[in-house]
This record gives C-alpha cells, sequence and structure tokens, in this order.
C-alpha cells in the first residue's frame, strides 16, 4: 500500500543531470512511497543500457547538430527526446511496484483529456493504434522504477536522421520503420499541451493511491554532481568496444542480442554483449558467466545453464547454431 506520495520535476532539460536525478530518487524512496519524477530533455538521444550506440545511433549526424547523447540504466532502445515530449518516472518499493497499474494511470490521465488510450503487451501505450508512450523499467535493492515517453508535440521527423535501429525488429512488429508506428497526441487532441498533460496525470496518480501529492526535496547537490559526472562518462555513454575474433547474433521475441568473443588458444578470454531486452540485469551476467570457458557451444551451454531464465536457453539455442 502506498502511503505517500511524493512530486518532483527537473529542474531543468539537460539529459545527464535529469537522469542522475532518477538514479538518486531510486536511491531514497522509502517502502510505501511512490515518486512521481516528471521531466524532459531538449534535443537528445537515449539509448538503453545494454545497446551498442555506435550500431544504434548516427553518429556522424548527432555531432553535426549537437544533439546530446545519454545512456540510462534501464533496458530497452534507443529513443529520441525534445521539448514536445515529457517523460514520467514510477519509483517505489518491488511490494508495491505494479507495472499495470502504473500504466494504467498513464491510461486514465488521458482519458480527463478525452483522449482513449491502452496498454499494449508490456513495453507500449497506444492511441489510435500508434504508439506514443514507450516504456522501460529497472529493479535494484528491493525498488524498481517504470519511466517512459509521452510524445505530445515532438518532432517525430528527427527520429529516423538519429536512430538507425534493427530493420528485423519493425519486419517483426509488421510496421516499415520507427517513424511509421508512432503519434503525437496533439494530433489526436489539436491544441494539447504538455502542462495540461502534466496536471492531469499529477491527480490520476493522486486518485490512483488515495494521497494528495506532497512536493519531494531536491537531493543534495555534491550526490546529483557525483552522479551527473557518471552519467556524462564516455565510459558510460560509449561502453567499450574491443576488437574480436567471432561473433552471433539474432533477434528473440525479447529483444535482439549480439555477442562478440575474444578467443585465444581456445579459451574465450572476453566478451561483449550488446542488446535492446527489457531484462539489463540478467544481460550484464552473461560475460562473467562465459569467460574463461572453452570457446565450444556445449562448453558455453554449460556455463549459461546455472542460471535458470528463458534468455539464458534462448542463447544457448543460438550458441548451438552459429558456433
Amino acid at each position: 500500500m502506498i502511503n505517500r506520495l511524493y512530486l518532483i520535476e527537473a529542474s531543468g532539460t539537460n539529459p545527464t543531470e535529469n537522469l542522475a536525478l532518477e538514479s538518486v530518487l531510486m536511491d531514497q524512496v522509502n517502502f510505501h512511497e511512490m515518486i512521481l519524477y516528471l521531466w524532459q530533455n531538449d534535443n537528445t538521444v537515449v539509448i538503453g543500457r545494454n545497446q551498442n550506440v555506435r550500431k544504434e545511433c548516427r553518429l556522424n549526424e548527432i555531432k553535426r547538430d549537437g544533439v546530446h547523447l545519454v545512456r540510462r540504466s534501464s533496458g530497452g532502445g534507443a529513443v529520441y527526446h525534445d521539448l514536445g515530449n515529457l517523460n514520467f518516472t514510477f519509483l517505489t518499493d518491488d511490494e508495491n511496484y505494479s507495472e499495470e497499474r502504473q500504466s494504467q494511470i498513464i491510461c486514465n490521465a488521458l482519458r480527463k483529456l478525452g483522449i482513449e488510450a491502452e496498454c499494449t503487451g508490456r513495453n507500449d501505450i497506444l492511441c489510435q493504434g500508434k504508439k506514443f508512450s514507450g516504456n522501460a523499467y529497472y529493479h535494484h535493492n528491493g525498488k524498481s522504477y517504470q519511466h517512459g515517453t509521452l510524445l505530445i508535440h515532438s518532432d517525430l521527423s528527427k527520429m529516423p536522421v538519429y536512430l538507425q535501429p534493427d530493420p528485423e525488429k519493425y519486419k517483426a512488429r509488421g510496421v516499415d520503420s520507427v517513424r511509421s508506428r508512432v503519434t503525437n497526441l496533439a494530433d489526436v487532441k489539436p491544441g494539447l499541451t504538455i502542462d495540461q498533460v502534466r496536471t492531469a496525470l499529477i491527480q490520476a496518480c493522486e486518485e490512483e493511491y488515495g494521497v494528495s501529492a506532497e512536493m519531494y526535496s531536491r537531493p543534495d547537490v555534491d550526490v546529483l554532481a557525483q552522479r551527473t559526472a557518471k552519467f556524462a562518462s564516455p565510459e558510460w555513454i560509449y561502453g567499450q568496444e574491443l576488437p574480436f575474433d567471432t561473433s552471433c547474433e539474432k533477434r528473440f521475441p525479447w529483444g535482439s542480442i549480439r555477442l562478440e568473443f575474444r578467443v585465444e588458444h581456445g579459451i574465450v578470454t572476453h566478451v561483449s554483449v550488446w542488446s535492446d531486452s527489457m531484462e539489463p540485469d540478467i544481460i550484464d551476467v552473461i560475460p562473467e558467466l562465459l569467460q574463461g570457458s572453452l570457446f565450444q557451444s556445449e562448453e558455453l551451454c554449460k556455463r549459461l545453464s546455472v542460471k535458470d531464465h528463458p534468455i539464458y536457453r534462448d542463447l544457448c539455442e543460438l550458441l548451438k547454431e552459429q558456433v
């Protein structure tokens, strides 16, 4: 049960500062509390935690146009943010965390504005069959958050300029491109503003939990500065791309994955893993499981079999096919 509901809004549109604040809020939220965090990034590409930025993004165009490039803590794919988009984050403890309930708050808020929306699957919220909200998730130390976009009057023409997602992803969904499957809410309700959506979202959240929202105090400046430095670091944003001897990759229902192996004398010495899976903690463990193994599918699968998870079982099938 949520006993206290807090509201905090970002003070600016710098994406590294906004992601840092979200990260600190994750540390600070207490049990039986919900923090609703509302924020906007200006002219920004945000990639998922395990994605290969060099493959997913058009880096020359991003640099040319002065677009911010950041990596978030949650999994999933790359997105483009501008000031026509409002981001939300629901932060709480695992006991009170409910993706179904939190997503319904979005739909209830839009219904207040005369817009009918529907949740489809786990990640997307649609209006008139098109996506206006993509969601991602993060779990750590007994706490969780769900965050996502609300496209209101965003410049959708920028998405294909800066993003180059795997075309197989869109073939699997029966659409031609990233642009063809998204919409702005202002196209559904002309004149809709960010402030109207913000107000409706706060009201819907209060109604869902039966408590009035209190303003949340901003975290310590030094703590925020340290966390901002992490999200701004090239090591975090770009990851480590090393030469590799062989690779294998495939798209599964849960997302795409690519494994790159360095092999010396038949032994795996390094593994890089790139994925848009929504389960970043599962993906993060793969290198330590496989490093030191004989580079044989049977031996690699033995290493993965110590973890009973559908992703690892699918990876075993991939390794048997391609190694």
